[in-house]
């Protein structure tokens, strides 16, 4: 491509990057943390664009002294761009059409829980019910045996996992970065079950801490479970992923 059309290129996809940026779109891709970034690069990006047009048109004009010379049959040595370079902006205009799904339970089902131990328990605050994340109520029940739970009345978001056998699990897809990274943290269900439950679907449960404790097929992880008193469906929350 020629500068002007590698100017536009940088021009879209600051854009592009912007527009993710100032909505909910950035979510599919990296964690909430990195929404400052993400606008920095943007405006970057259109910048250098502006700035490559600025350049060129500063650039005297080619003399005829520069051109190529002719060969006798009148053709000259200059070749153009070959035209599938420009296949490289097909991506970007599957960033600003296309809105990629988040991870779902394809993928939990083909990856083990990625629990890991906390680096503490800090307090958890008074309420009934509690208002948890999967990775909190896991991570308590698995590294603290569910001591901070004891006698707490729980509510977790989550979708639904089936595994091989059809078990049930309520699933968040963990970032450490971004959604290529992603891996899921599982807690199983018991209680009061919902007689239906389709994969990806939401759901809100209500329960109390059990021992009960499973091990992930894929990679034996600790997978703990809790008793369900109570559970709906919901919808898909604002960000689907947890950090």
């Amino acid at each position: 491509m020629n500068r002007q059309a590698q100017a536009a290129v940088l021009f879209l996809v600051g854009g592009a990057v912007l527009r993710a940026s100032f909505t909910d779109l950035y979510l599919r891709y990296v964690k909430a943390g990195l929404r400052p970034l993400l606008l920095v690069a943007g405006i970057v990006l259109i910048v250098a664009a502006i700035a490559t047009v600025w350049y060129e048109l500063r650039q005297p004009r080619t003399t005829q002294a520069n051109q190529p010379e002719r060969e006798p049959d009148g053709r000259g040595h200059a070749h153009r761009e070959p035209r599938i370079s420009w296949l490289l902006v097909l991506p970007l205009f599957a960033l600003i059409l296309v809105a990629p799904p988040a991870l779902g339970s394809y993928s939990a089902t083909r990856t083990g829980t990625a629990l890991q131990k906390p680096w503490g328990f800090p307090t958890l605050p008074a309420g009934d019910p509690l208002q948890l994340s999967v990775v909190d109520y896991a991570g308590r029940a698995v590294y603290d045996h569910g001591r901070s739970l004891a006698d707490r009345r729980i509510r977790i978001t989550g979708f639904v996992t089936l595994d091989r056998n059809g078990a049930p699990y309520l699933t968040r897809m963990v970032l450490n970065c971004c959604a290529a990274d992603a891996q899921p943290v599982k807690i199983g269900l018991t209680g009061r079950i919902p007689a239906v439950m389709q994969p990806d679907s939401w759901l809100e449960v209500t329960g109390t801490y059990t021992t009960k404790q499973t091990k992930d097929p894929v990679n034996d992880g600790a997978i703990p479970f809790i008793n369900i008193s109570r559970a709906r469906p919901v919808a898909a929350p604002h960000n689907q992923y947890e950090e």
